[in-house]
């Protein structure tokens, strides 16, 4: 029999303080939560591979004198006139309504500067996004919300997405607190009422329809402009096979990093796989139909460093496509925003409004953000302003390919495309299953042979 000095206070595995913490809040509401972001818990990543990098047996080229290519053509299937970039690395899909204007405009900018692509999302297309974006994706959803022909043909791009990696199978969400009266008027729906997305496109129920809906794409921009299809990384080999059935230029595979600006927490952490192990699976299910090269493929999902970007690039992406790590540059849970004329203002105290810190905010789906990127609010909007934004993000940009044409030059390649799976090793055994490449220090590819 114990003492009140002597009892234990042991946690337990199962239900430890995140499990009773949850319980108590479902009991007490009976309500999931929603928040933005993407999963918190710790998967498989590019940051358990590491480069072999040249020594002896491979020669390095010299940063200053011996130039490593960038360039990036997407859409060379059957688009008459395929997108040429400067760099493979390329701004994701992030509506009008889950983002400001004003971050519209500056994601556009920093994209055309960098001479890269970015993508409406949701909802729409800006006329702020539109002017200031040489290079724009326009998205075609499930909800079809401010689906527009007329802008259709102004893009340079078409992405139809399926899925995407915070939330495969699930639809969008964008609460009433973000629907604006001029979200409401381009969504063509009610002012301050919840919007949630359907899931599924509501004009096709399998692969054949899919490709009736590419081709119609397709006459509406006189086969000029190469078509995506965006999925969540989930049946992998099998989604990427029957979209280059239907006639896809280029796949795009999100993996469960992925972020968005609202959805169930139980979707965000309990679906789909890790973007590490996705990777793989779809360059494979390419090669199975002959299309490796004639298909270009674009990952997602948690890409963050150039070391991410070059990892991506050597186990087979052709570019990589980001979204909060653009959302980061641009100020996304920092302390303070920044005035035009360089002044930082502190919004601790706002953080803490929402119940949280800046490093830890979550909230995108209340449209309060301290620093004005995922909100309509009048009086945040102004916190982010373009030309500040658009700065920083074509910094943050530079950074990523730098990173990427100095890893390439280090393993002796004068182009990032010529990254292989040869120039990597894992460092866990998880890692090295989920990418295929050996474990460091052996030629062991689990599942792939002996030692």
């Amino acid at each position: 029999m114990s003492s009140d000095k002597s009892i234990q206070r042991e946690e337990s595995a199962s239900f430890n303080e995140h499990s009773l913490s949850y319980i108590r809040q479902a009991a007490e509401y009976g309500l999931y939560e929603i928040r933005g972001m993407g999963a918190k818990r710790r998967v498989p990543s590019f940051d358990d591979l590491i480069f072999l990098s040249a020594s002896a047996s491979r020669y390095p080229l010299e940063g200053y004198r011996e130039k490593c290519e960038s360039k990036t053509v997407l859409g060379t299937r059957y688009a008459k006139q395929p997108i040429e970039l400067e760099i493979p690395i390329t701004i994701a899909g992030m509506s009008f309504g889950s983002l400001s204007a004003n971050v519209k405009e500056a994601l556009g900018r920093a994209a055309t500067q960098m001479g890269t692509s970015t993508t409406t999302g949701d909802g729409g297309m800006t006329p702020e996004e539109r002017e200031s974006s040489q290079t724009l994706v326009y998205q075609c959803l499930p909800s079809r919300y401010g689906f527009n022909p007329n802008d259709l043909r102004k893009a340079d791009a078409i992405e139809m997405v399926l899925g995407q990696g915070a939330k495969p199978g699930g639809g969008g969400m964008l609460l009433g607190q973000k629907v604006s009266p001029r979200v409401a008027q381009m969504r063509t729906l009610p002012e301050g009422i919840d919007q949630r997305s359907a899931c599924r496109h509501p004009d096709w129920t399998g692969p054949d329809d899919l490709k009736i809906k590419i081709e119609e794409l397709r006459e509406i921009t006189d086969w000029k402009i190469p078509v995506y299809v965006k999925m969540g990384a989930t049946r992998v080999r099998e989604d990427v096979k029957l979209a280059v059935k239907a006639g896809t230029d280029v796949v795009v595979i999100d993996g469960m990093q992925g972020g968005t600006a609202a959805t169930q927490q139980v979707f965000i952490e309990h679906t789909g796989i890790p973007t590490l192990a996705a990777l793989p699976l779809a360059v494979e299910a390419l090669s199975d139909m002959n299309v490796l090269g004639e298909v270009q493929l674009i990952i997602s999902g948690g890409i963050r460093t150039g070391a991410d970007v070059a990892k991506a690039l050597a186990l087979g992406a052709d570019a990589v496509s980001i979204g909060q790590g653009v959302l980061v540059a641009l100020g996304c849970n920092h302390h303070a925003y920044q005035r035009a004329d360089g002044e930082e203002v502190d919004v601790t105290a706002d953080y803490a409004k929402l119940g949280t810190a800046p490093g830890y905010c979550h909230h995108c789906h209340t449209g309060q953000c301290p620093v004005g990127i995922t909100t309509q609010d009048p009086a945040l909007e102004p916190r982010l302003i373009p030309e500040v934004g658009a700065k920083r993000l074509k910094n943050y940009l530079q950074v990523l390919n730098m990173e990427l044409t100095t890893l390439a030059r280090a393993c002796g390649k004068s182009n990032v495309h010529h990254l292989e799976k040869e120039d990597l090793a894992a460092l866990t055994v998880e890692a090295a299953a989920m990418a295929k490449v050996p474990l460091a220090g052996t030629s062991w590819i689990p599942g792939a042979g002996s030692v």
